[in-house]
This record gives C-alpha cells, structure tokens and sequence, in this order.
C-alpha cells in the first residue's frame, strides 16, 4: 500500500448498512468486478517506486479473480485478530459520533456539521471544498455523500470512492484520542463533596454519549455499579438517556455539563 498515493476502493466499499455483519461487507468485497480491481491495483501499485515489478505484485495482476478471493482472506484474517476483540469499544466510539454530528446537521445544516468535521473540510454554499494534495472535483448530483467516522484514520482525513462507488468522506471519530484510556481526569473535589466519588466519576467521565457497559469499562467498575449511579444522575436530571439500536447512550444534560465543568 503506498505511503502517499491511491488506496485500491474495492477494498473497503462503502458500508451496506448500520446492521450489516462483518461477513456481509466482506461479501461486497469478494463481489467487486475483476476488470475494476486490476486497474485499481495498477493505479496503487504505481504510486510506489518498484511495487509492480515485485513477483507478488505481479502475481495479483496476473489473475485479479484470485487476488480479490486471497485479499479478501487477509482481510478476515486482520479482523478477527486486530479489530474484532476490540469491536465493542471501537463501535460504541463510531455510534456516538454518528449521534452528535446528527444533531449538529439539524441543529444547523450542512454549514455546522462540515464546520466541525475536520479542519480540512469547509462547506461554502452548496460547496464541499477539501484541502487535499491533488485536484480532484465531483459533481454529486443528488447522489449523496457517504460520512464515515474511523478510529483509524487521526489525524486526516481522506477522500475517495470514484465511480461506481458512491462519493465519501472517512474521517477521524469524536474522542478517539481517549479511546484507549482507563480513565480521564478525576472529577473535581467539589462534585465529588456533593454527589459522592462514584457518581461524581461517572458524570466527569461522560465527555461523549455513552452506554453502561462502555463507561465501566473505562472506570474499571462493575456494570451493575455503573448503572446504579447513572439512574441517581438520570432522576436527578443531570444525564438523558436515549436508545440507539441495541443499547441505550447516556449523555449529560445542561446542568450536568455545568456542574462537571465546576
């Protein structure tokens, strides 16, 4: 893969859907077109000094059909020994930064959400411009664009997905600096005077929405020890909470922002 250069689309599509399972979006990668695979594994290979003389190079060249079967392999070979131990933590980040953009995109359009996406995104009416190393202009034409959040990607961003694939833009998740933290900052001593070390952690730890299991992760506590303290938040209506498929996210509400900014 080159260092700087084009990364080969058909092997990462744009995602089927918030449901889909992991074998299902490998199946979109087995899927693509061998004819499409080849030219863009020429285009990659070439953005690296010597890459397509290597005899591997040249051995996916050769036959595409197999090369896209063999990467699609590595590919679940990566998952289920790099990321799915971790999925869990990794999906509750992503969903919690779908929920905040979310609501900055209704609370201000297009201008707000792109204003706080990434510094090299800027929206100037009906314009998405991106400060990128290469010229590069497409004409969406109501066919949407496609923003997908990465614990991967910090700090850029990056664009991509020619025809046929749909226009996209991967940038880095809303907290993934603290992803792998076990704790943040300690809630202040006053919070702490007035709801006790628990639930004063639990609030102090709520910078992003949050679910049960994933803040006792964080605060190295029981899950059942956690959710007691986040109803006593909750009744004292310092947190909201909402559901999110499968789980519920929790989040502080004006007051609890307040007080856990002291």
């Amino acid at each position: 893969m080159p260092r700087v250069g084009i990364t080969p689309d058909f092997l990462g599509p744009p995602p089927i859907g918030l449901t889909a399972t992991f074998e299902e979006e490998l199946a979109a990668v087995r899927a693509a077109d061998p004819a499409q695979a080849l030219r863009a594994m020429r285009r990659s290979l070439a953005d690296t000094p010597g890459a397509a003389g290597h005899p591997r190079a040249r051995e996916l060249l050769a036959d595409p059909v197999r090369a896209i079967e063999e990467l699609a392999g590595l590919l679940r070979a990566a998952w289920h020994a790099l990321v799915e131990p971790h999925w869990p933590r990794l999906r509750t980040l992503l969903e919690a930064d779908v929920a905040f953009h979310s609501r900055r995109l209704a609370q201000g359009g297009f201008e707000l959400l792109f204003a706080g996406l990434h510094p090299r995104l800027g929206w100037d009416d009906g314009t998405l411009t991106v400060a990128n190393r290469s010229d590069y202009r497409r004409e969406l034409g109501g066919s949407g664009l496609l923003l997908l959040p990465s614990a991967f990607l910090w700090p850029d961003a990056v664009t991509g997905f020619e025809p046929p694939w749909s226009a996209a833009i991967a940038y880095p998740a809303r907290g993934v600096g603290a992803l792998w933290q076990t704790g943040g900052p300690g809630p202040r001593e006053a919070l702490v005077r007035l709801l006790g070390a628990g639930r004063a952690g639990v609030l102090a730890a709520l910078d992003e929405p949050a679910s049960t299991t994933a803040l006792a992760r964080r605060l190295g506590l029981a899950p059942s020890t956690v959710s007691a303290h986040l109803g006593a938040l909750r009744d004292a209506g310092l947190l909201t909470a909402r559901r999110s498929r499968h789980q519920v996210l929790y989040e502080r509400t004006p007051l609890g922002i307040a007080l856990a900014a002291g």
